[in-house]
C-alpha cells in the first residue's frame, strides 16, 4: 500500500484506514453497518462506511438516501448538512467497509487485494465473542456476510442498497433506523441518536 502512495492517490488517508475500529472500540459495539469500500472521490473517504468528513461539501448520493430514510422512519424534518457519521461511530456502531481502501476515481479497485479476508475475520470475531449485535446489511454485497453471522446470537437487518440505482427497491421504508432503537430498547440498552 505504501508503494501504491507514492504513485497514486488512494483513499482514505492511511492515518484515516482504520476510524472504523478507533471511535467504536470493541465493547462498546451495539450495532455494525457493512459497507462495500470507501468513497473514491477527493476529501470524502473518513474510514467509516457510508461517511464523509465534516467538511465534505456534497454529500454522496447514497448518504442522502440514508439521511432521507431517517427523516420518513424517525418522522423527524432533519437538515443533514454534514455527513460525517462520528457521531454514530461514538454511540455504538461500527461503521464498517468490507474494502477499506480504493483508488482515487476507480471504484472496488482495492477488492481481492486481502482486506475482505481481514473484515471477514473482524466480523467472524464480533460474531463469536459477543452477542445481540444488531447487524445491518444494505444490497447484495453486504448480504453475502450472511453466513458469518449467527442469528440465533445476534440480530439482522436487509435491504437493498441506498444508492439511488436500488434504494427504491427495499431501502426506502425499511424503517431500519426505528427497528434498530426498539431492538436497543428491549435489549435494554442506550438507543442511537440518528
Amino acid at each position: 500500500m505504501k508503494q501504491q502512495r507514492l504513485t497514486k492517490t488512494i483513499y482514505p488517508k492511511a492515518k484515516n484506514i482504520f476510524n472504523a475500529f478507533k471511535f467504536t472500540p470493541f465493547y462498546n459495539i451495539k450495532v455494525v453497518i457493512i459497507g462495500q469500500d470507501p468513497y473514491y472521490n477527493k476529501n470524502q473517504a473518513n474510514g467509516l462506511a457510508f461517511s464523509v468528513y465534516s467538511q465534505c461539501t456534497i454529500i454522496p448520493p447514497s448518504l442522502k438516501n440514508i439521511f432521507k430514510e431517517i427523516n420518513n422512519d424517525l418522522n423527524k424534518n432533519k437538515l443533514y448538512s454534514d455527513g460525517c457519521l462520528i457521531r454514530w461511530a461514538k454511540q455504538g456502531i461500527l461503521l464498517l467497509n468490507t474494502i477499506l481502501t480504493v483508488e482515487e476515481k476507480k471504484p472496488m479497485s482495492h477488492a481481492n487485494i486481502g482486506w475482505e479476508i481481514f473484515t471477514n475475520q473482524i466480523i467472524n470475531i464480533i460474531n463469536q465473542l459477543r452477542k445481540n449485535i444488531i447487524f445491518i446489511l444494505w444490497g447484495s454485497f453486504a448480504k453475502k456476510k450472511l453466513p458469518l453471522i449467527n442469528t440465533k446470537k445476534h440480530f439482522i437487518l436487509t435491504s437493498s442498497h441506498p444508492s439511488p440505482l436500488s434504494a427504491h427497491r427495499g431501502f426506502i421504508g425499511c424503517n431500519h433506523f426505528s427497528k434498530t432503537n426498539k431492538l436497543l430498547l428491549q435489549l435494554k440498552k442506550k438507543i442511537i441518536v440518528w
